[in-house]
């Protein structure tokens, strides 16, 4: 049954689709990584959802660590300034390395943890994302690995947030 919350949006992905599209590409990274072992860079708070799942259906060895992105402003859906936490504490020389995200927007968030990744000198560096927005960007470089395109619309729910709200929502909504 559907919450009240849950009732005034718009069901984009369900919690079935996300699933099975996660078993789809843990055994693309499985194949990608086999022999090695990967270090996933979780993406601060939004990519908790997919990590976590992707975490449990990965079989080669994996490590975790994370970084904290935020670039949303007071109101909840215009971008503001980037700030990022938690680069300084990581040691990836020469490991292989796949950073996992929500959303791929306009790409920026992205662009810069890549930028910052690479001056550690991993084995690998490969992107990954829930979701890619069909929208015009600045940025030509594309996730490696991409869950669900979806059109321009503001999402919430399976790690995404609005205004630290709905995180918990067990599908991608339309708000």
């Amino acid at each position: 049954m559907a919450t009240e919350t849950q009732q005034n949006l718009k069901l984009l992905l369900s919690k079935e689709q996300i699933d099975s599209r996660i078993k789809e590409i843990a055994r693309q990274i499985d194949q990608d990584y086999q022999g090695k072992e990967i270090t996933l860079i979780m993406v601060m708070k939004s990519a908790i959802c997919i990590t976590s799942d992707l975490l449990r259906e990965i079989t080669v060895p994996c490590y975790l660590e994370f970084v904290q992105a935020s670039s949303y402003g007071q109101n909840g859906t215009v971008s503001g300034e980037l700030k990022l936490q938690g680069l300084e504490g990581l040691s990836l020389k020469d490991r292989h390395v796949l950073i996992v995200d929500d959303i791929f927007d306009t790409g920026k968030t992205m662009t810069q943890i890549q930028q910052q990744l690479l001056l550690q000198q991993p084995a690998s560096l490969k992107t990954l994302v829930l979701l890619l927005k069909n929208r015009p960007r600045s940025i030509s470089s594309v996730p490696d690995y991409v869950l669900f395109p979806i059109e321009d619309e503001f999402v919430i729910g399976y790690g995404l947030d609005y205004k630290e709200l709905y995180r918990g929502l067990p599908g991608v909504y339309i708000k």
